[in-house]
């Protein structure tokens, strides 16, 4: 599918206490463990947070690392299913900054929302947004990490990885989740889908690759699209 538009780039900060981008390896036994880096899906969310129509696609084009990667556990009392509660412990990454560089694209999947592609209006409202810090609650990967946003100029400032050599790898991670009704690639079309990526960070920035570029891929289950003005039951199979 070849996109038409691209929205001017739009930069901020989001910074937090706490962050969990757990990895799902780590979820088997109850515990959970947090990634070094914030995943694509995560960052996603977060500026779906801050203005999200069904209009567009955001994607993120990269992620700048500030603050060392320092990590820390707690004990967790988790809900148990037959009743009463267990230990667990969640390892969280701690004192986080990011900078983010990201653009929107419009969401081909939604053509009955054509008259709603006003680039102008959308990324006046999204900068507006940015700058109040979001329309919703900013989460850092998991419910109880919370965030601030604010507006930033990408690559200003002193971060902690500026001055490394060589890039820096963090192995297999999960990238994102693809919906129906977002989906490029036609063997991602009536299915949700799982992603999957090699990260590589060069003086702390990680340029991220897009959805449909990502290899490795697992298909979760069938999904429909959800057309805006058509009956719930005329919806349709991407």
């Amino acid at each position: 599918m070849i996109k038409s538009f691209r929205s001017r780039e739009l930069e901020f900060e989001v910074t937090g206490d706490y962050a969990l981008f757990s990895d799902p390896l780590t979820r088997t036994g109850g515990e959970k463990f947090s990634y070094g880096i914030p995943t694509y899906e995560a960052l996603k969310g977060i500026l779906q947070s801050v203005y999200y129509k069904p209009t567009l696609v955001w994607i993120i084009d990269e992620v700048r690392i500030m603050n060392e990667i320092r990590t820390q556990s707690k004990g967790i009392l988790v809900p148990k299913y037959n009743g009463g509660k267990d230990l667990s412990f969640y390892t969280y990454l701690r004192d986080v900054r990011y900078q983010v560089r990201a653009h929107f694209e419009w969401n081909e999947n939604h053509p009955e929302l054509a008259c709603d592609r006003n680039p102008g209006k959308h990324e006046a409202m999204a900068e507006k947004y940015i700058r109040r810090g979001g329309r919703r609650d900013i989460f850092l990967g998991s419910r109880e990490c919370q965030g601030d946003v604010q507006p930033c100029v990408f690559g200003e400032g002193e971060g902690c990885y500026d001055g490394q050599e060589g890039p820096f790898t963090f192995g297999l991670m999960f990238h994102g989740m693809t919906y129906a009704d977002e989906a490029v690639r036609p063997e991602d079309r009536g299915q949700m889908t799982r992603r999957f990526w090699n990260p590589v960070m060069e003086k702390g920035i990680i340029r991220f690759c897009r959805p449909e570029e990502c290899t490795l891929t697992v298909p979760v289950k069938p999904m429909g699209i959800k057309k805006f003005g058509i009956p719930k039951d005329e919806e349709v199979l991407a």
